[in-house]
């Protein structure tokens, strides 16, 4: 049984059970991430809400980063005020009812209704993006030491299981829609609907299971809630010097992550728009793609208790630079499954060790205001990632491998940041300041 020590020194027990309900999140988050950001809604939007015109994917990412933004504004705040109250699990339930009102929202837009897809995609985002923030940061009560790339491991694997399960449910409905004629004004309405069910439906043993195992922190006489949890983000950030392996991480972050989140968010319109896939068979290859994800998480969670976090970082942007190249080569729909495995191979791996590693650096006393920090430099890479893209599609009159080989210089950025990177020095300076 893993073993957590609290705020107050003494060890207790977390139970399996936990675990598994931690890691239950991921199952149902990755659902949204997978039918609506990867392999439905997206493309959806470009060609049939957007109806095709040369600014659909600009506006598409132009959108996300609108979202992102907001959680960039609010995710550090969120974390401190999170610690300061000890109440994740009661934020975390917010933001999960606002992401699946949110995406079963997106049913009403149809062909034209911009108003209606952004609204709804800036909202589901937005909350998607803050409660991905907040079960992170229950992972440091979980798990410690070597341990921890292990049970994050398990929770993205799980989180890719999740998605297939979702994605399968709605290539399911798919095939029938289309079997009976339907077009996708038709049937992607109804695969949002079915989204927002099973996030709500598989979330429910995170909030019947998990505990609170943070202790509310006593406010400074005559201090208010609002004005104490800025103060602390702002004692952060002056004091970011004690942290510097971690404040060059996260940097790391912002770059290699621009690269993912372009992949996760604009996959589905590259495999058409440049590969000639159809809904059909975009759907299958995210399908098995997730498969290879799971397989990638869960292999290199473990990978990288034992050679270390770093290192296998480090082999998983390697492995995103051959990815970026063989996709932009691919001129044959082999050849770009090739590249796409891969990419999950990749993207389960730098997710999973990525997460582990900003918990083994992360004070124990901050730790949702650390995940806070590492929500806002995921949310920036998905910023500059996707918005680099679209306006480079745009700007060359909708070449996507161009878009797609300029992608590949934020791993190539990143892995030369995450050379300097020095974990003991990092985990040293973060146990002194416990």
């Amino acid at each position: 049984m893993a073993k957590v020590r609290t705020r107050g020194g003494s060890e207790q027990d977390v139970r399996p059970v936990e675990i598994w309900a931690w890691a239950m999140y991921d199952f149902a988050n990755s659902g949204y991430t997978t039918v609506v950001l990867t392999a439905i809604f997206n493309a959806y939007f470009v060609a049939v809400v957007a109806g095709g015109a040369p600014w659909a994917t600009f506006a598409w990412t132009a959108t996300l980063s609108l979202s992102y933004a907001l959680v960039i504004a609010t995710a550090p705040v969120i974390g401190a005020y999170a610690d300061l109250r000890a109440n994740k699990k009661r934020l975390l339930f917010y933001t999960t009812v606002g992401c699946v009102l949110g995406t079963a929202a997106l049913a009403f837009a149809g062909p034209g209704d911009i108003a209606v897809a952004v609204l709804c995609l800036v909202i589901s985002n937005f909350f998607f993006g803050t409660g991905c923030d907040l079960i992170a940061a229950f992972l440091p009560e979980l798990a410690r030491g070597r341990n921890l790339g292990r049970v994050s491991g398990w929770g993205w694997s799980l989180g890719y299981i999740g998605g297939l399960v979702t994605l399968g449910a709605s290539l399911a409905y798919v095939s029938w829609a289309q079997a009976a004629g339907q077009t996708a004004a038709q049937f992607v309405p109804v695969t949002m609907l079915i989204t927002a069910a099973l996030f709500a439906l598989a979330s429910l043993p995170t909030f019947a299971l998990l505990r609170e195992r943070a202790t509310a922190q006593p406010l400074a006489s005559g201090a208010s809630l609002v004005g104490t949890a800025f103060a602390r983000l702002a004692d952060t950030l002056r004091h970011a010097a004690r942290y510097q392996d971690l404040r060059r991480f996260l940097v790391c972050i912002v770059f290699y992550q621009a690269g993912v989140q372009t992949v996760i968010t604009l996959a589905a319109i590259y495999a058409q728009q440049a590969m000639g896939f159809n809904t059909r068979d975009t759907l299958v290859l995210v399908l098995v793609v997730n498969v290879t994800a799971a397989l990638g998480a869960f292999f290199f969670g473990s990978v990288q208790d034992r050679i270390g976090h770093v290192p296998t970082i480090a082999i998983t942007l390697a492995g995103w630079i051959a990815t970026v190249l063989i996709a932009w080569a691919a001129d044959t729909r082999p050849l770009f499954w090739v590249a796409a495995n891969l990419a999950g191979l990749c993207l389960g791996a730098s997710q999973s060790a990525g997460r582990a590693l900003v918990a083994y650096l992360s004070p124990k006393a901050r730790h949702a205001e650390f995940f806070g920090l590492w929500g806002l430099a995921t949310n920036l890479s998905s910023i500059l990632g996707p918005l680099t893209y679209g306006t480079v599609s745009w700007i060359s009159q909708g070449n996507h491998r161009l878009a797609m080989l300029v992608t590949g210089v934020f791993f190539v950025i990143g892995l030369l940041i995450l050379h300097g990177v020095d974990v003991h020095r990092g985990r040293r300076a973060t146990l002194n300041q416990d």
